[in-house]
Formats: structure tokens, C-alpha cells, sequence
């Protein structure tokens, strides 16, 4: 998969430091997937869900999440966010989500 775009990972790390190693591993999984579709997808990442147009990813044991849109026919994946638990809780994000 194609990921768009990684300074959003590296920035985030840079003010939340528990959150490198992990999104560098979600970074590295998601970067030689080959999912064609959400149920593949699940294989890898059994706790991401489908949220209005987004797919949420729970990050460092569940606290950052990770918000992306996936085109699985062009194999891109599109990061949105990357959220502490307490700004994903505020929901500003699912107008981008449509949800």
C-alpha cells in the first residue's frame, strides 16, 4: 500500500513519544499490505473499524487514534489524523469522515 503521507507521523511523534514506535509499526504493516478490501484488512488489524467514510485504527494500546481513508482498488491509504484519546473523543474529525 501507498501511504499519504508520513510527515503526519513523524510530526506527531515529535510531540507524543510514546506514539513513534507504534505508528512506525502500524507504518511498516500497512506499507507492504496488500488488502483489497476492510475484511483483509481486519486480519491485520482486528480492532480497526469503519467509521462513516474512515477507517480508525487504535494506536499504542488504544491511546491514539489513527484516522485514514483507504482506497483499496488504487492500494493508497490516506492519513487524516493522528488524535490523542481525548481529542478522537471530541469528534471534530467525523466531519471529515462524513459520519
Amino acid at each position: 500500500m501507498r501511504i499519504i503521507a508520513k510527515p503526519i507521523i513523524l510530526e506527531f511523534s515529535l510531540k507524543n513519544t510514546s506514539a513513534e514506535i507504534p505508528l512506525l509499526d502500524w507504518y511498516k504493516n500497512s506499507k507492504r499490505a496488500d488488502w483489497k478490501n476492510l475484511a483483509e484488512l481486519k486480519q491485520t488489524f482486528p480492532h480497526a473499524d469503519l467509521v462513516g467514510e474512515c477507517i480508525v485504527f487504535n494506536i499504542g494500546g488504544n491511546k491514539y487514534r489513527l484516522i485514514t481513508k483507504i482506497n483499496f482498488r488504487a492500494k493508497i491509504i490516506y492519513i487524516r489524523f493522528i488524535l490523542t484519546h481525548k481529542e478522537y473523543d471530541q469528534e471534530k474529525w467525523k466531519v471529515d469522515c462524513r459520519c
